[in-house]
């Protein structure tokens, strides 16, 4: 029987575990603070901007959200990445992706100090994940982790699948794998007989964004699936072969 991995469950302990840790810091005069860059109004990021803001306000955390038009030029969001690195209230900085094509993301990046590099975007912080120091890891392949340990799932020793291998997630959470004693595999769109090498994993991380690429032909039986995909689908003949025998809602 298939079991269901409750993320919403181990989120809100997660958050509980937070908001005592915090508390604590607040008590101690050192409330923790997060700032937030979102570069014009791109809807998606706009949303979820808003939800780290409201997660902040659930634990305690002190957030500022920057706003700065599409019309920033590189330097002028240099300027402002550096003045946050200077401000002692702020630990945790978060430059929102994508950024308009006029600045440059990269240099932005590099410019977040690595110890308010939230994300875990700068070579600093990748450097430290591969070779296993303390550092900032990306947030989505860390909550991954969480939720294979506290629902039980045994990671050393397992063959590991992740499919996908984009910096941002593919390959921070095969080395978060790796180090946990995994053997992992990292596929992506240039991977021949990309079924049968899911097929070997214990552990399989869809991360190619793309919807309905993982089939049930793909998963060994008793495997233990991550699915990190949020694809919007649009036609509907590529719906009613994704979700047949299920109703639609609009």
């Amino acid at each position: 029987m298939a079991i269901i991995l409750d993320g919403n469950r181990i989120a809100g302990e997660i958050r509980a575990e937070v908001a005592s840790e915090v508390k604590s810091l607040a008590d101690a005069g050192m409330r923790p603070g997060l700032a937030v860059i979102l570069v014009g109004h791109n809807p998606a990021s706009e949303i979820y901007v808003r939800g780290k803001v409201k997660s902040c306000e659930e634990v305690g955390i002190y957030s500022e959200k920057l706003t700065p038009p599409d019309t920033i030029s590189t330097q002028e969001l240099l300027d402002l990445v550096l003045q946050l690195n200077r401000r002692d209230e702020i630990d945790g900085i978060l430059v929102q992706l994508p950024l308009p094509p006029q600045v440059d993301s990269k240099k932005i990046l590099m410019a977040v100090d690595p110890a308010k590099d939230v994300d875990g975007f700068h070579p600093v912080n990748v450097g430290f994940l591969s070779t296993q120091r303390p550092g900032l890891v990306p947030c989505t392949p860390a909550g991954i982790m969480e939720i294979l340990k506290r629902s039980n799932i045994p990671v050393s020793g397992q063959e590991a699948v992740v499919v996908g291998r984009s910096d941002i997630v593919g390959k921070p959470i095969a080395m978060l794998l790796i180090n946990a004693n995994a053997t992992v595999t990292v596929c992506h769109s240039k991977t021949g007989d990309l079924a049968e090498v899911c097929r070997r994993a214990d552990i399989l991380v869809a991360a190619i964004g793309r919807a309905g690429r993982i089939t049930r032909d793909f998963v060994l039986n008793g495997a233990t699936i991550i699915d990190l995909g949020m694809n919007k689908v649009r036609d509907s003949t590529e719906f009613s072969r994704l979700f047949a025998g299920n109703a639609r809602r609009e």
